[in-house]
């Protein structure tokens, strides 16, 4: 008997435990070397003989440095912005195309679905120049108008996608039920399809807030004044002068800037993986 509870306990640590160790470390790890490399004071960063992963006199001045020599706190606000509004302009988007593709049927409908999800393998590097031109002739350039419209382009086909394999999933029963008590079809979806399809809307939302929040492609392209700048753009563009990089400020505000997103999914993970496991049966 203690011979197999023991073969049972060494399999589960080959299995199970010691990978998911190494998976934690390695996703923990960033975090850490960020949180080290921006309380280290510069001669304990640029020593080659100190312990790298060790901190001996931790100092907070590149912290300082960030909040009162930069705009890092205007950088966060554009940011929030121009990630919610992308955000909810994409799921309201989405949500509309992922239902009517699911549930109506019309000529073209599954050409139109396919070539929705075509349009998202587009390398956003490749619509950035036409898009220049169209923000500039909106006079939007140098405006966080220019990435909220914009960014869009790249978060309502996948949206659309998962949430029409999402839609797919739930039985159609419940709608037709519905619909024979009187209720319309914008009733319909609102009040039984809508709220069975939050694992699906949140799975699309954290997706468009995490890539608007970390885009740096168009928010380099279409902002030029620093007051207007996202953090990855500001925090790369302000902090590296030259062949001078400020590596504890660079640190600390990578650090910062990646807080909120991991708030994002840690509270809403459950829902991020049902989401995204009812898409993929769908």
């Amino acid at each position: 008997m203690q011979a197999r509870v023991g073969e049972t306990f060494l399999k589960r640590l080959i299995v199970f435990y010691i990978p998911l160790t190494l998976f934690l470390v390695a996703m923990i790890f960033p975090f850490y070397w960020m949180l080290i490399t921006s309380i280290k004071p510069d001669y304990e960063l640029y020593n080659l003989r100190r312990n790298p992963f060790l901190v001996l006199h931790p100092t907070l001045k590149h912290w300082k440095y960030l909040f009162q020599e930069t705009l890092f706190g205007r950088w966060a606000w554009n940011t929030l912005l121009i990630a919610t509004a992308s955000t909810i302009i994409s799921l309201f988007a989405g949500v509309l195309a992922g239902y009517s593709l699911s549930r109506l049927r019309f000529p073209g409908s599954t050409t139109f679905g396919i070539s929705i999800f075509v349009t998202y393998l587009v390398p956003p590097t490749l619509l950035f120049i036409p898009l220049s031109s169209v923000i500039a002739d909106l006079k939007l350039l140098d405006s966080p108008w220019a990435l909220i419209l914009t960014y869009p382009t790249f978060l309502v086909p996948f949206s659309a996608w998962l949430l029409m394999g999402y839609f797919k999933t739930i039985p159609k029963e419940l709608e037709e039920c519905a619909r024979i008590d009187g209720a319309t079809r914008l009733q319909a979806m609102t009040r039984i399809i809508l709220p069975l399809g939050t694992p699906g809307i949140l799975s699309a939302g954290i997706f468009s807030f995490t890539l608007s929040w970390n885009e740096f492609l168009y928010a380099l392209v279409f902002i030029s004044s620093p007051e207007n700048k996202t953090i990855p753009v500001g925090v790369v563009s302000e902090l590296i002068k030259g062949d001078v990089f400020f590596w504890g400020s660079l640190m600390a505000g990578a650090l910062f800037g990646s807080i909120p997103v991991a708030f994002v999914y840690s509270f809403f993970v459950e829902h991020y993986v049902s989401g995204i496991t009812g898409a993929v049966k769908g």
